[in-house]
C-alpha cells in the first residue's frame, strides 16, 4: 500500500509542481495577446490548467503526503521542514490563483519581473524539498523554535495556555 501510495504521491506532485513553473510563463503571454479570440484561447488554457489539472494535483499531492506520514509512521525533523516549504509551495499556489481573477480584465498584464520572481522562488522551492526529502538530514531544532513545538503534544499545551475555552 506504501508503494501506490508513494507513486500517487510522486504523480500528483510532479503534475502540480509542472504547473506552478510553467503557468507564470503562461501569464506573461497576456501582453501578447490583444483583446481577441487569441485572448479568449489564453484565458481558457489558463484556467483549465489551474482549475483541472493543478488544483487537484495539488489536493492528491497534500493528501496522499499526509497519509504517507501516518501509514509511514514518519516523524523526522527534516519532514518538518518539507512541510514547511511544502506550505510555502501552497501559498504560491494560491496566489498564482488570484492572478487569474484579474489578468484577463483589459489592459492588464503580467509583468516579466513577476514571472522571473515566481519562477525562480518555485524553483528553489522544489529544488530544497527535493534535496530534504532525498538526502533526509539530521536536524536539530533545539534553539531555533521554541522547545515547546518540539515535544508531543506541546502544541495542544501551548493552545490550552492561550485559549478561553477547554480544549478537549
Amino acid at each position: 500500500m506504501i508503494v501506490w501510495l508513494k507513486f500517487l504521491h510522486i504523480a500528483a506532485v510532479c503534475v502540480w509542481m509542472a504547473g506552478l513553473v510553467s503557468l507564470p510563463g503562461l501569464y506573461v503571454r497576456r501582453a501578447a495577446t490583444g483583446e481577441s479570440d487569441q485572448l479568449y484561447g489564453l484565458q481558457r488554457t489558463v484556467r483549465f490548467t489551474f482549475l483541472k489539472l493543478m488544483s487537484p494535483a495539488a489536493f492528491v499531492a497534500i493528501a496522499s503526503g499526509a497519509a504517507l506520514i501516518f501509514v509511514g509512521q514518519a516523524f523526522h525533523p527534516w519532514l518538518s521542514a518539507k512541510l514547511a516549504l511544502v506550505a510555502v509551495l501552497a501559498l504560491i499556489h494560491v496566489l498564482t490563483g488570484l492572478v487569474i481573477i484579474r489578468l484577463f480584465e483589459e489592459g492588464e498584464v503580467y509583468p516579466v519581473w513577476r514571472f522571473v520572481t515566481v519562477t525562480a522562488l518555485t524553483l528553489v522551492l522544489i529544488v530544497a524539498v527535493l534535496a530534504l526529502v532525498l538526502a533526509k538530514p539530521e536536524l536539530d531544532w533545539r534553539g531555533l523554535v521554541p522547545a515547546v513545538l518540539t515535544e508531543p503534544g506541546g502544541l495542544r499545551r501551548l493552545v490550552e495556555e492561550f485559549s478561553p475555552w477547554k480544549i478537549p
